[in-house]
């Protein structure tokens, strides 16, 4: 997948000049590719860009949708709490009258991504749905994303890091779903709490 070549053809598509372009996927290769970024980078775009081709079809608004992928994380500090609002904000930042996007939408869809909650934008449940997907692969791939999850968390030790990590994670399971769409419930659901209860167990095994 050429994440590059996605990117221009969108931001053509919306009304940027090839200038600004270049200059713009610059900075969101250079945020994203950032050492301290183990699983939030360049790899996690490509993987909910890959959910987003699938089910474009599905999407009544998919510029806003792919546009809020590529900037869902564009600011990500495992110390803050504010992430996703601060990186709407950069995402409205960058953009103008002349470009063609619904911008309250791409700011509500990016903040969606802090708590993935139920929305009562359908767009806006697909991407939480395809940001979420990960929790569904096979344990060995879902083990290499906690551990990514734990490096990015290391300034935290394992006494804070671990009822944190498991209190965050019990969360999800106290929704009566944990993805939004019918397709991915359908799909993914099951293996996603199987994962998560598993992770749990792990993280209380090593205390």
């Amino acid at each position: 997948m050429n994440l590059n070549k996605i990117y221009t053809d969108l931001l053509l598509n919306i009304g940027f000049s090839a200038n600004e372009i270049q200059q713009n996927w610059t900075d969101l290769e250079k945020a994203y590719s950032k050492k301290s970024r183990h699983y939030h980078n360049l790899t996690h775009l490509k993987e909910m860009i890959e959910s987003f081709e699938t089910y474009r079809y599905r999407l009544q608004n998919p510029n806003e949708i792919l546009f809020s992928i590529f900037y869902h994380d564009f600011v990500y500090s495992a110390s803050k709490k504010d992430n996703e609002l601060k990186s709407a904000e950069f995402a409205l930042s960058i953009l103008d009258e002349k470009h063609l996007l619904n911008k309250q939408l791409v700011f509500d869809a990016i903040c969606a991504t802090q708590l993935h909650a139920h929305n009562t934008n359908e767009d806006i449940n697909w991407l939480i749905d395809f940001d979420l997907k990960i929790l569904a692969k096979d344990w060995d791939d879902y083990k290499i994303y906690f551990e990514q999850i734990r490096k990015e968390y290391r300034i935290y030790p394992d006494f804070l890091y671990k009822p944190g990590r498991a209190k965050a994670l019990k969360h999800f399971l106290e929704y009566e779903f944990i993805f939004q769409t019918n397709e991915f419930r359908n799909l993914y659901e099951d293996r996603a709490r199987r994962n998560i209860e598993e992770e749990i167990s792990y993280l209380e095994s090593k205390k």
